[in-house]
């Protein structure tokens, strides 16, 4: 079974509710009814379906989630799934963004001063050279990176990468596609 018939299976709400009681102790139509607030004819339809499609053991009032299911739907569905695009055509650098970006944020800042700078180098390709940006833009381009933009701006600017005078940053350093 993919993820993507779990998925749909799921999307009813009766069976949603069903598989929740299940996977909460319930073990028979009855004490499915009870916990999930469903009529026993509606845990009836919900678990015959749900048994059609091997998510769910049934002998007559006795019900049993498969969990292992969802598992195995998980990791097939991982397997089958393509391959993220380098973020840097340097595999050490690549493989210092996979850890720290993700979907195009930064999940955490490094603390190692030359992970930091990987990606710090990679964060300001977001300012064009010779821009001059107030404050209040640079924080907005970086908080679609990380919440933390005053940590991000005090990191770029101690590590040259950005400039700051009189309110307004402009970049200074790192790679500049040509």
């Amino acid at each position: 079974m993919d993820a993507a018939t779990i998925a749909g299976l799921l999307a009813d709400p009766a069976r949603l509710k069903v598989v929740a009681a299940l996977a909460l102790g319930a073990g028979t139509i009855e004490e499915v009814a009870a916990s999930s607030g469903l009529s026993l004819k509606d845990v009836a339809l919900a678990a015959r379906r749900l048994a059609r499609a091997g998510l769910v053991r049934r002998d007559r009032h006795e019900l049993e989630l498969l969990a292992d299911r969802f598992g195995a739907a998980a990791r097939a569905a991982a397997q089958a799934a393509p391959a993220p695009e380098p973020l840097s055509d340097d595999p050490a650098e690549d493989a210092v963004l996979s850890a720290f970006v993700r979907a195009g944020r930064l999940v955490a800042i490094p603390a190692a001063r030359g992970k930091r700078r990987v990606v710090l180098e990679h964060l300001v390709r977001v300012f064009d050279v010779g821009v001059r940006y107030p404050e209040r833009e640079v924080n907005a381009l970086l908080a679609v990176w990380h919440p933390d933009v005053a940590a991000l701006r005090r990191y770029l600017v101690d590590e040259g990468l950005l400039s700051r005078e009189a309110g307004l940053y402009w970049r200074s350093g790192g790679w500049v596609d040509v």
